[in-house]
């Protein structure tokens, strides 16, 4: 029985894969909205440091992320909403090994598997420092135990103020939930997720955001927007602002300095 816990970690990550690609609407392009028939992912900024992740549990592709390996955050997940599953949430959480080489296995990681990490966070940052493991994509969402599996992957994750995550923020992935329960029943829901970095950092390594974003686009079975909305709230423990997918569009691109789209200029 000794071995037991060490053999079921092993089957998990077997299981558990993430792809760094070129351009994850070819790979994975199921958890963008199209609205109208036109796949409008979020805005992927240039530069070698923002890398494309399919993320994977099996042979299932479950979400889409673009993360910063400079940042050590994410800027952003994408992924689809199908209803609500009392999930049971898992303790590890992984690394993506491609981030440190692109020669490296598909499979998630533990860290002692992969030596001088230095393309993203590590669980040792968090350790003591007054900030959660904020999920991007979170198991609240998920509709699968494999899904809500995948979603510990610290590529799936930046620091998030303790009080905020577990109040306010945890309140409106509550209500979107609720909302797209009730008002996208048989249609199709498209969410995205992101954080904007901030000034400070987490045992000088991982960027700590200033701002978490929300927003969902449900489309009809013609790919007609029927509802919309998007969120943004500081990294701390006050009221979450509800707004328009057009001002989130503004201010993300105030805060981000590029123009940035949450749905490619369009589920307005």
């Amino acid at each position: 029985m000794v071995f037991l816990a060490p053999v079921l970690l092993l089957l998990a990550l077997s299981r558990c894969s993430s792809e760094v690609v070129t351009d994850f609407t070819q790979t994975c392009p199921q958890f963008f909205a199209n609205p109208g028939g036109t796949l409008s992912p979020p805005t992927v900024f240039p530069g070698k440091k923002y890398k494309q992740i399919c993320q994977i549990l099996g042979n299932t592709y479950e979400y889409a992320t673009l993360y910063d390996t400079a940042n050590k955050i994410p800027v952003y997940s994408a992924y689809r909403f199908n209803g609500l599953m009392q999930c049971t949430r898992q303790s590890n959480w992984y690394i993506e090994p491609q981030l440190e080489n692109i020669n490296y296995s598909k499979k998630m990681a533990t860290e002692s598997s992969v030596t001088n990490i230095q393309n993203q966070a590590v669980n040792d940052d968090y350790a003591n420092s007054g900030y959660d493991r904020g999920h991007l994509a979170p198991v609240l969402h998920a509709t699968s135990q494999s899904c809500s599996d995948a979603t510990f992957t610290l590529t799936n994750a930046a620091p998030q103020d303790k009080s905020f995550n577990r109040g306010q923020w945890r309140i409106t992935e509550k209500a979107v939930a609720d909302t797209l329960v009730q008002n996208c029943k048989g249609n199709s829901a498209y969410i995205v997720t992101g954080v904007v970095p901030g000034t400070g950092k987490l045992k000088n390594r991982v960027r700590i955001p200033s701002y978490f974003w929300t927003a969902y686009c449900c489309l009809d079975n013609n790919q007609q927007v029927k509802a919309a909305s998007g969120f943004l709230g500081q990294n701390k423990n006050v009221p979450v602002q509800e707004m328009s997918i057009k001002n989130l569009d503004t201010m993300l691109s105030g805060l981000y300095g590029p123009v940035f789209n949450v749905f490619g200029g369009k589920c307005n």
